[in-house]
C-alpha cells in the first residue's frame, strides 16, 4: 500500500479562553494517495477544524501531522508555508478569489509565489488549467463576470496550480444551486480518477458523501466513523 499523503496522529485542538473548548478530540488517521473521501458530521462538530488541522492552516494542541512523512509539529511556519504551496490545495465555500484580477491571474497567483516558473509559462498552464475545466472561453473575465459554479471551477483551478497531490475542500459546494454542485463534485472526482490526487472534502450533503470512496464522520471532535464506501480505483 501507498505511504500516507497526510497522517494525523492523536491530534487535539482546544481554544483558549476563560471556558477551554476543544474542537477536535485525539484523532488519528491517513489519506493515501487517489482517495475521495469526505467529511461530514453536525453543524459544530469540528469538521472544518480537522481540516485545517490535516492542511496545516492550524496548529494542534497536541499531536502531530505528517505531510509525506514529515513531522509537522517542529517546522517553521516559513517551512509549513512552503508544504502548503507545494504539496496542498484548497478550496473553499466561498471562492476568494481575487475581484480585481482576471481568472487567468487568479490562477496564476500560487504559480508566482512558488517562483519555480517563468512569467510566459506560468500564463500559459494558468490558462490551460481553465480550459480544461470548461473557462477556455473567460479566460480574461473578473470573477464577478462569472456565476457561482464558474467561480467555484476557478477555484478548484487554482488549488491544482502548483500540482499538489492532495486537494482539501471545505464545503465546495455549500452556497451552489443543484445543476453547479453537480459539476463542481464531478470535477473534484474527476481529479481523482482521472487525475491521480487525493480529495478530501467537508460536506454537509450526505448524497454527494455517499458517492465519495470513503466517509469520516466526526461527532463532538471526535471520529465517530471511517466507513470505506467503494473501492479506491486504480
Amino acid at each position: 500500500m501507498s505511504a500516507p499523503l497526510v497522517e494525523a496522529r492523536g491530534i487535539t485542538k482546544i481554544l483558549d479562553g476563560v471556558v477551554p473548548v476543544t474542537l477536535v478530540r485525539d484523532i488519528s488517521l491517513a489519506i493515501a494517495p487517489r482517495e475521495f473521501v469526505a467529511i461530514t458530521g453536525p453543524s459544530g462538530s469540528g469538521k472544518s477544524s480537522l481540516l485545517y488541522l490535516l492542511g496545516l492552516l492550524d496548529l494542534p494542541t497536541s499531536g502531530d501531522v505528517l505531510i509525506d512523512g514529515r513531522s509537522t509539529s517542529q517546522m517553521s511556519e516559513e517551512e509549513r508555508a512552503a508544504v502548503r504551496l507545494t504539496r496542498l490545495g484548497f478550496v473553499f465555500q466561498f471562492h476568494f478569489l481575487l475581484p480585481e484580477f482576471s481568472i487567468t491571474e487568479n490562477v496564476a497567483l500560487p504559480m508566482r509565489a512558488l517562483g519555480r516558473l517563468p512569467a510566459q509559462a506560468i500564463i500559459k498552464r494558468a490558462q490551460e488549467l481553465l480550459g480544461s475545466i470548461g473557462l477556455g472561453d473567460h479566460l480574461h473575465k473578473t470573477p464577478d463576470q462569472l456565476s457561482g459554479g464558474q467561480r467555484q471551477r476557478v477555484a478548484v483551478a487554482r488549488a491544482l496550480a502548483n500540482d499538489p497531490p492532495l486537494i482539501l475542500a471545505d464545503e465546495p459546494t455549500g452556497s451552489l444551486d443543484s445543476v453547479a454542485t453537480g459539476q463542481v463534485f464531478e470535477l473534484l472526482r474527476d481529479l481523482v480518477t482521472a487525475h491521480g490526487k487525493s480529495v478530501v472534502a467537508v460536506t454537509h450533503d450526505l448524497d454527494l458523501a455517499r458517492q465519495m470512496q470513503r466517509r469520516l464522520h466526526v461527532v463532538d471532535g471526535r471520529l465517530a466513523t471511517d466507513e470505506r464506501l467503494t473501492p479506491v480505483e486504480n
